[in-house]
């Protein structure tokens, strides 16, 4: 039986278990008051025993809690900044300002800034970061036959791109509706659909840099009745795209009651892909520099020390840092916190429940709290860690476990 998804609907329920981005933390989750949950299938391979169905359950305690990691997404209202300047006689190609979608739509934004920059065919490239912005822009300038050098302060596992949820969230805050450049929707979709194909040539790699995972949208509300905290005084209107590119995410499927170990009423399951940072920024840099690209580690004060560089074209990809390089106020950070849980290889799904994320990576399980919606974070510039937020997201994951396998109340 397939469950009919309203366009918002559709959209907190994909990034309920994606939140982005540079990542994410999107308003799917209810508050404390509701009661919602998602899972995805795992294929159970050791360690903790299965529950119905094949279904691991995470080991959430305190003593597993291994770290906490912030980032700052840069959003920007008009959507990504994607545009020419000059700088002296250096040609400066911005590529920032993607909210929680960088990851996302890293080759579709690649691809544009590349066009700009290869107009003239130049010879040699700088590329400005290290990130995901950055390390797409690198490699795609090398596609189309420029010789290329990353300049950055941080390598990537240093940068706030490293922290991210890493999940499919194309259009996680990446503009504001009233706010939103002529035809952006449109450029949006390209990016989408540019960077939704790119990522099958990662699948199936060694390492599992990127992959497809089934998960399971629980509630105790009928589908398309609850809204989530959208809404509330105060709130922005986000963009949301989704209905765009529906043919290229699958729809999700309203199971069978009973069919399903979950405490809930409703279950809905729907595929997402999932990127494993750790795995796929080292299979983006191993590519970078056997196809020849140089990194140089260098920290830039102003744009006008980017006409001191022998490149003469830069394609500029410092995400949140560009607010004070460039000065561009237009940036508004959004604050973005993930706990890190022991990896469990046996564990492939991700949960909301009680107003918490959880997303199974290789490289550990990734817990986030939601209270608040896509306001979450918003023009919150703290990167300083919360220990007691990541506690208590520890804590009501593991609550949620105590009822796991038990019949819905």
């Amino acid at each position: 039986m397939t469950d009919t998804v309203s366009p918002i609907d559709r959209r907190r329920l994909l990034q309920g278990a994606l939140l982005g981005g540079a990542g994410v933390l999107a308003g799917c989750a209810t508050g404390r008051g509701g009661s919602v949950l998602m899972f995805s299938n795992v294929q159970a391979s050791g360690g903790a025993p299965a529950v119905g169905g094949g279904f691991a359950p995470i080991r959430a305690s305190e003593d597993r809690l291994f770290d906490i990691t912030v980032c700052l997404r840069p959003f920007r209202a008009a959507g990504p900044r994607i545009e020419t300047e000059q700088v002296g006689d250096t040609l400066v190609v911005h590529n920032y300002g993607h909210g929680g979608s960088g990851w996302s739509l890293s080759w579709g934004s690649g691809t544009f800034a590349v066009r700009m920059a290869m107009a003239n065919s130049p010879a040699e490239v700088a590329v400005l970061g290290c990130g995901a912005l950055g390390l797409t822009s690198a490699i795609l300038a090398q596609r189309a036959g420029a010789k290329v050098t990353i300049y950055a302060r941080d390598l990537l596992p240093d940068t706030r791109s490293s922290r991210a949820t890493g999940t499919w969230t194309p259009d996680s805050r990446i503009a504001l509706v009233d706010q939103a450049a002529p035809g952006f929707a449109e450029r949006w979709e390209e990016m989408a659909r540019i960077s939704y194909k790119t990522y099958r040539s990662y699948l199936g790699l060694p390492g599992t840099p990127v992959e497809w995972q089934d998960r399971y949208y629980l509630s105790d509300t009928a589908p398309g009745s609850a809204r989530g905290e959208r809404g509330e005084p105060g709130a922005l209107t986000f963009a949301e795209y989704g209905d765009r590119v529906r043919d290229i995410n699958p729809e999700p499927v309203l199971l069978a009651a009973g069919s399903t170990p979950f405490p809930a009423k409703y279950v809905r399951r729907f595929s997402s892909m999932t990127f494993n940072i750790a795995d796929y920024g080292h299979t983006l840099m191993t590519d970078f520099l056997l196809a020849g690209g140089r990194v140089e580690r260098r920290e830039f004060h102003a744009p006008s020390e980017l006409a001191t560089l022998r490149q003469k074209v830069v394609i500029n990809c410092p995400g949140y840092a560009a607010r004070a390089l460039w000065n561009d106020e237009s940036i508004v950070p959004v604050r973005g916190q993930i706990g890190w849980l022991i990896p469990q290889p046996e564990v492939t799904y991700g949960v909301v429940f009680d107003g918490v994320n959880v997303v199974p990576r290789r490289d550990g399980i990734v817990l986030q709290m939601l209270e608040g919606g896509d306001m979450r974070g918003y023009g919150d510039d703290n990167e300083t860690p919360d220990r007691a937020e990541a506690l208590e997201a520890v804590k009501r994951v593991a609550a949620m476990y105590a009822r796991f396998g038990k019949p819905a109340a």
